[in-house]
C-alpha cells in the first residue's frame, strides 16, 4: 500500500552568497586568505552562506510524508557553476519594446572608437518558409523525452522533414488529418498511440520562428554526441578527472538565437559542469560510519543538493528526506496499480536497486511544472543520484578551487579559440551540416565584429572641501594606493565608541585598535580612544547579552561598537547583527582574531577604518558629478533562506550631489503585487528624505533595479514602474518629476573581446549597437579589469526615461556609478546605488530575518 499522504515538509533554503561579487573580498569575520595585497576589498563580509540550487521535474511519486528531521536541517553544499541562459532553451521569449518612439538612436557618442568582438555567430542564411508546429501527445504517457523522439523517428517516412523538441514538432507540411494520429508497436509488444495536433501557423517574423532556430540548435548539438544535464549541453568524452576529489569536470556549451540589431544572431557560452563520482547513497553511508544521530546529520547533508540522475540526466533539488519510504514501498500508477519504486525503476528504466532499506528523497516541483500535469513532489532513489556542484567545505579547500579554476577560469585569447572550435565542430559535423541544409540554414565560421567606446577615466577626489585632491581612476581602475596616502573626501568624527573583546583575544585585539587608529588618522578620520568592554567568554549568549547590558548603561551611547569575535561562526555573527541592527540600533564592526592577526595588518587596519567611517557618516572618496540635484536609486530583492515565503525589497538612494550621504529601507512582502507596492512606498520614502536634506525635491531621479529578468520585465513595466510614477505625481503635485528606470543585468552570457589581440576591453567600454537588441533601449558596459580569466560586460535596459538625458550621458552615468561603492577601492561591476542595496538585502535575509531599525537608515551600517 502507498505511505499514508502528508504535507511536504520543506527543508531549509539557501540564501544568496554574502561574498561582494566586486572581490573575494575580506571576511568581517572569518579567513582574509582571498585578500589582496592591494587592498582593495573594504568589505565587512559575512561568513559564506548558501547559494540557491536549481529545481527540476523528476519521475513520478506520490505526495510525500513529512520528513521530522527537515526542520533542523542547514543543507551545507551549493550548486553548480554553470548557470542558465536567461531564456530558456528552445522556448520562446517575450519581446517587450522599451525603444522609445521619439528616441532616434540609442548610440552614444563620448569615447575613442574601439574595434570588438563578441561570442556571437551570425546566421548568414536562413529559411524563410512557413512553418507549422504541432503538440505531440503519448499514450501510454512517456515522461523521458529520448524515448519520445526514437518513438516519434520510427515515422520519420509517415512525418517527412520535422523538427522535434520531445513536446514540439516544426514541419513544413500540413499533414493530412487533424489531429494526426500514428500508432507504434513498442520494443515489449505494447501499443503505443501518437497524435499529433496542429497549434499554429509559424511565418517569418514571429517569435516562434526564433524558438524553431533554437530548437533546431539543440538537435544539432545533440549530433555532436553532447550530453543534455538539465537543460544544457556537455561533453562527457572530454572530461577531466579532478584527482582524489571524487568528481569530474565536464565541459559544455550554451547557446540562444535572437534576432539582434541587424542580423540573427547565436550567442554561445562556454561552460562547465562539476559532476561528482560519489551518490547520495554514499553521502549517507559516510554519515552512518561516523555515528551519533547520522539521519539528522544526512539531513543537514543533503537538503538544499542538487543531483542529477543518470538514467534521465535531470537535476533535482533535494527538498526532504523521507524516512518511512524506501524502495520496497508501493505507490499507485494510473495503467498499472501499486508497484513498488524497485520494481518501478527496474521496469521503466532496466536498473535493479540494490539497497531495498534506503530512505527516499523528495523534491519538490516548481509552480510551471505542477501547471503542466506533472506531479506536486516527486520521490528520488539515493542510489541513483549522482551529487553535482560543490560544497562550502569542497570550496574552502584552496587546492580543489586551485585545480578547477585551472580549466574553468578561462581568459580571453583561449575562450576566443574555444567559440571557434566550437564553430568548426559544427561545420565539420556531416549530420550537423546535413540538418541545417535541410532547413536552409547556415552559420558563419567567424565571431561578429563591430565597433565599441571606450570612456574617459573618471575622476577621482579626496581631501576636504578647498583641499582636494584629484587623480584619474587609473587604467586598471584602482586607486588603493592613491586612496591610503590621502584624507578621505567626508571624513566623520567618531567621538564615542565601543571595542568588545573576549579575554583569550585581549592582546591581538588591542595592537589591532591602535593599528585602526592610526591608518584612520593618516586619512583625515578623527577616532577618540575607545571605551574597552571585556566578555568572559566568545559565547554567543555573551555577546548578545553584553551587548544589552552596555548599550543600557553608556552614556551617551556609543556611534559604533567593534566586536571582536575568535572565528567565523555565522550564528555568532547573525545574533550580533539582530542585537544591533534590530533591536539596540548602533552601527557595528565585526573582526576576527584571524584578520586582526593577519601579516598584512596595515592593510586590512586602513580598510577597517574606511568602513567605520562609512558606517558612521563619512565617505573616502568622490567622483565629479556635474549634474546637480539628482537622486540615484538602487534596489534589489532578496528571499529570507529561513522564511522561504518572505522576501525583502531593499533601495539605498543618494541624498547629496557628491554622494556621500545615503539613505536605505528595507519591506518584506510575499507576493509581486505587495513588492511593486512596497517599492513604489519606499521611492516615496527617499525622496522625502531627500527633500528634508537638501530642502527640494530631486530634479532628477535614477533608478537602477537589479534582479529581474527578461521574463518579469512586462511586469515591472505594468505595476512597479507604474506604482512609482503614481507615487511621483502624488509627492510633486503640479511640478514636472523626472526619472529614469533602469534594469542592470550582471549575469549574462555576453562576452566581449578586443578585435587587434582577443584580449579583455579596457574599462569604460562601452557597447550599444549589433549586440544589442531593436525593440530594446539598451546598451553594455565593462566597468572592470579582469587579471585573470574573461572579463563580463553588465547589461542596461532601460525601461523607462522621461529624465531628459540622451543615450550618452546614460551610458557615461551608468559608468561613473560604478566608482562609488565604498567597499572596493575600484570600480564594481554594477552602479554603486545597486551594489549597496545587494549587500543590504543579503545581510538582511541572511542574517537578520527582521527588517532593519529605521533610525539608522541614513548611514551605510550593512558594509
Amino acid at each position: 500500500m502507498d505511505p499514508p499522504p502528508r504535507p511536504l515538509g520543506r527543508g531549509r533554503g539557501r540564501g544568496r552568497s554574502v561574498r561582494d561579487s566586486t572581490s573575494s573580498g575580506i571576511s568581517d569575520v572569518g579567513s582574509v586568505s582571498g585578500l589582496s595585497s592591494s587592498m582593495q576589498s573594504l568589505g565587512e563580509v559575512p561568513p559564506l552562506g548558501k547559494v540557491p540550487g536549481q529545481t527540476e521535474m523528476g519521475p513520478p511519486g506520490p505526495k510525500p510524508s513529512r520528513s521530522s528531521l527537515s526542520s533542523y536541517s542547514d543543507s551545507s553544499s551549493v550548486a553548480s557553476s554553470s548557470q542558465s541562459m536567461p531564456t530558456r532553451p528552445g522556448t520562446a521569449y517575450s519581446v517587450v519594446r522599451t525603444m522609445p518612439e521619439k528616441l532616434k538612436s540609442k548610440k552614444g557618442i563620448t569615447g575613442q572608437p574601439i574595434q570588438l568582438l563578441a561570442n556571437y555567430f551570425k546566421l548568414c542564411k536562413v529559411t524563410d518558409c512557413t512553418l507549422y508546429q504541432y503538440h505531440v501527445d503519448f499514450l501510454p504517457e512517456e515522461d523521458r523525452p529520448s524515448v519520445r523522439k526514437a518513438v516519434l523517428r520510427r515515422h520519420t517516412q509517415d512525418l517527412g522533414g520535422h523538427l522535434f523538441d520531445g513536446m514540439i514538432l516544426y514541419s513544413a507540411r500540413v499533414y493530412p488529418s487533424q489531429p494526426y494520429v500514428l500508432t507504434s508497436t513498442n520494443e515489449d509488444g505494447t501499443m503505443c498511440t501518437i497524435t499529433i495536433t496542429l497549434t499554429r501557423t509559424v511565418a517569418r517574423g514571429d517569435q516562434e520562428y526564433i524558438q524553431f532556430f533554437n530548437v533546431l540548435m539543440r538537435r544539432c548539438l545533440s549530433l555532436l554526441n553532447l550530453q543534455l544535464v538539465g537543460r544544457n549541453f556537455f561533453d562527457p568524452h572530454a572530461k577531466i578527472q579532478m584527482g582524489n576529489f571524487q568528481m569530474e569536470l565536464w565541459p559544455g556549451y550554451q547557446t540562444s538565437i535572437r534576432e539582434h540589431e541587424n542580423d540573427i544572431l547565436m550567442c554561445t557560452r562556454i561552460t562547465h559542469k562539476v559532476m561528482r563520482t560519489d551518490t547520495v547513497l554514499d553521502l549517507m553511508a559516510s554519515t552512518q560510519r561516523k555515528g551519533g544521530n547520522w539521519q539528522k546529520a544526512f539531513c543537514d547533508a543533503a537538503l538544499g543538493l542538487v543531483v542529477m540522475t543518470d538514467y534521465n540526466s535531470r537535476t533535482y533539488r533535494v527538498d526532504d528526506v523521507d524516512f518511512e519510504v524506501t524502495p520496497k514501498s508501493k505507490f499507485s500508477m494510473r495503467d498499472t496499480g501499486d508497484v513498488s519504486y524497485a520494481e518501478y525503476y527496474e521496469k521503466r528504466y532496466n536498473i535493479k536497486i540494490k539497497c531495498l532499506d534506503q530512505p527516499l528523497l523528495i523534491s519538490k516541483s516548481k509552480a510551471k511544472d505542477m501547471r503542466a500535469g506533472l506531479p506536486e513532489t516527486v520521490y528520488i532513489i539515493p542510489e541513483l543520484c549522482r551529487i553535482t556542484g560543490l560544497t562550502d567545505e569542497m570550496r574552502s579547500n584552496f587546492r580543489l578551487m586551485s585545480a578547477l579554476a585551472e580549466h574553468t577560469r578561462v581568459g580571453p585569447t583561449k575562450r576566443v579559440e574555444k567559440m571557434l572550435h566550437f564553430s568548426r565542430r559544427l561545420m565539420e559535423e556531416q549530420r550537423v551540416v546535413q540538418e541545417l541544409s535541410q532547413w536552409n540554414m547556415q552559420i558563419t565560421n567567424n565571431l561578429i565584429q563591430f565597433q565599441g567606446r571606450v570612456l574617459p577615466q573618471e575622476t577621482i577626489i579626496q581631501g576636504k572641501v578647498g583641499r582636494e585632491i584629484r587623480y584619474p581612476a587609473g587604467a586598471n581602475v584602482d586607486w588603493t594606493p592613491k586612496l591610503k596616502r590621502n584624507e578621505m573626501s567626508d571624513a566623520a568624527a567618531l567621538d564615542t565608541w565601543v571595542v568588545m573583546v573576549p579575554r583569550t583575544i585581549e592582546r591581538e585585539t588591542c595592537e589591532f585598535v591602535n593599528a585602526v587608529m592610526g591608518a584612520a588618522s593618516a586619512m583625515g578620520f578623527k577616532m577618540a580612544m575607545p571605551k574597552r568592554w571585556d566578555l568572559p567568554d566568545d559565547n554567543q549568549a555573551t555577546y548578545v547579552n553584553q551587548l544589552e547590558d552596555m548599550l543600557s548603561q553608556c552614556v551617551p551611547k556609543p556611534s559604533l561598537v567593534l566586536c571582536a569575535v575568535t572565528n567565523n561562526r555565522g550564528d555568532r555573527y547573525s545574533a550580533i547583527k539582530k542585537k544591533t541592527l534590530v533591536d539596540r540600533p548602533v552601527p557595528t564592526q565585526v573582526v576576527t582574531v584571524k584578520a586582526m592577526t593577519n601579516r598584512n595588518l596595515q592593510s586590512i587596519a586602513c580598510k577597517v577604518a574606511i568602513q567605520m567611517n562609512c558606517k558612521v557618516g563619512g565617505a573616502p572618496w568622490a567622483v565629479e558629478m556635474p549634474m546637480k540635484g539628482t537622486m540615484f536609486v538602487g534596489f534589489d530583492v532578496s528571499h529570507d533562506t529561513i522564511n522561504k515565503s518572505i522576501s525583502y525589497g531593499c533601495i539605498v538612494a543618494s541624498l547629496n550631489n557628491s554622494l556621500s550621504r545615503w539613505f536605505s529601507t528595507v519591506s518584506a512582502h510575499k507576493s509581486c503585487e505587495e513588492m511593486s507596492n512596497e517599492v513604489a512606498l519606499n521611492i516615496l520614502k527617499a525622496v522625502r528624505k531627500y527633500q528634508l536634506v537638501n530642502q527640494s525635491l530631486p530634479a532628477r531621479i535614477i533608478i537602477y533595479r537589479d534582479g529581474v529578468g527578461d521574463g518579469q520585465i512586462p511586469f515591472v513595466c505594468k505595476h512597479e514602474v507604474a506604482m512609482i510614477k503614481e507615487k511621483l505625481t502624488e509627492v510633486y503635485g503640479g511640478e514636472m518629476w523626472r526619472m529614469a528606470f533602469i534594469i542592470v543585468s550582471k549575469r549574462i552570457n555576453t562576452r566581449i573581446f578586443q578585435a587587434s589581440n582577443r584580449n579583455n576591453p579596457p574599462p569604460g567600454t562601452v557597447v550599444d549597437d549589433c549586440i544589442t537588441l531593436p525593440e530594446r533601449y539598451d546598451f553594455f558596459v565593462v566597468s572592470q579589469h579582469a587579471n585573470v580569466g574573461t572579463v563580463s560586460p553588465t547589461a542596461y535596459h532601460v525601461i523607462s526615461d522621461n529624465s531628459g538625458l540622451d543615450p550618452d550621458k546614460m551610458q557615461r552615468l551608468a559608468y561613473k556609478m560604478t566608482h562609488v561603492y565604498f567597499n572596493w577601492s575600484g570600480t564594481v561591476k554594477v552602479p554603486g546605488p545597486v551594489q549597496y542595496a545587494h549587500k543590504l538585502a543579503q545581510v538582511t535575509s541572511m542574517y537578520l530575518h527582521k527588517l532593519p531599525n529605521s533610525e539608522i537608515n541614513d548611514v551605510l551600517y550593512f558594509l
